[in-house]
């Protein structure tokens, strides 16, 4: 993946927003990704909390709250975030205990790939804050950010996702296909690890997600329980969809082939989508159509339907 770049949004003065940590896919095929970003002026330290690592450092105080307030949590939020050192080993740690099978793939030894893996690849880790972030401030169901670690499947499929796919990138596919297999069965969630995802994604719910070899899905978009990137058969190569920056995906929808999705889009629930969808449009039905003859005017990052969760018809559809 690349390199983030920070961004910071004057609407997000004194709150942590998905907006501070920004990815593209790498190799990205999506004509959004493919556009270089500009470099952005440094952030407050407010925003950025420089003197250390804000998300983990708000995560923390969340888990050691709920473990004051409710004795029964503090073994289990002492074991997965209060005796441990970062997220990264956090997450390594969390996500060995979920993925591992006894007998046959220890948890100390899934851990070690999982911290090695997050160690070599630390925009795999930025991206996980990110997505933290994501869920606490669209999600309005997620009041802290440790209940998405801890307990949404959505989140941890995602990260095991970017744990595979930085083994897949190291031509390590054996390891990322485990990790693939077993994220799939616990968490019914399906991802390919070549699959490119960028950052400050939601799941929201998460079952049934699947996602194909060859999808590139951008910045902050959200994805309801049930939807598909896929591809149309058996051709081979470059099969499965280009999904862009801030777009929302609903419940139940089928995205198939290399189509695009344009940035700020809105896909309906239960729709089958085998075409282009042009930039901040919404396409509904089966075979899905892009309502109305023209599209939403640009908006800002923190205004994209994939941000909002804005579900209903634009305004701007005549």
């Amino acid at each position: 993946m690349a390199a983030c770049v920070d961004k910071w949004h004057p609407t997000h003065a004194g709150r942590l927003s998905s907006a501070i940590y920004r990815y593209l896919p790498d190799r990205a095929t999506t004509a959004a990704a493919d556009r270089a970003m500009p470099a952005a002026a440094p952030a407050p330290a407010s925003a950025c909390c420089v003197r250390g690592d804000a998300v983990w450092e708000e995560l923390r105080g969340e888990a050691q709250a709920d473990a004051d307030a409710e004795p029964i949590l503090r073994k289990f939020y002492g074991d997965l975030v209060l005796s441990r050192p970062s997220l990264e080993a956090a997450l390594a740690a969390h996500l060995s205990a979920k993925l591992c099978v006894p007998g046959a793939l220890p948890q100390d030894a899934l851990r070690d790939l999982l911290a090695g893996t997050l160690a070599a690849h630390p925009e795999a880790a930025r991206a996980a804050r990110a997505d933290l972030l994501a869920a606490r401030d669209r999600d309005p169901a997620c009041a802290r950010m440790v209940h998405c670690f801890l307990y949404y499947k959505g989140f941890l499929a995602l990260q095991a996702h970017r744990a595979a796919h930085a083994l897949w990138a190291d031509g390590r596919a054996a390891a990322a296909l485990l990790l693939q297999s077993r994220a799939s069965e616990v968490f019914g969630v399906d991802i390919h690890p070549g699959a490119r995802i960028g950052c400050g994604i939601l799941f929201d719910h998460a079952t049934g997600v699947v996602i194909g070899e060859t999808a590139v899905v951008g910045n902050d978009v959200s994805i309801l329980h049930g939807v598909t990137l896929g591809g149309t058969g058996k051709e081979s190569g470059d099969r499965h969809p280009k999904v862009g920056d801030g777009v929302l995906i609903g419940a139940g929808a089928s995205v198939l082939g290399n189509v695009h999705i344009g940035a700020g889009a809105k896909i309906g629930a239960g729709a089958v989508v085998l075409r282009d969808v042009p930039e901040g449009t919404t396409a509904v039905g089966n075979p899905a159509k892009a309502i109305g003859k023209k599209a939403a005017p640009q908006r800002r990052p923190e205004e994209q339907p994939g941000v909002t969760m804005e579900q209903g018809l634009s305004d701007y559809v005549i």
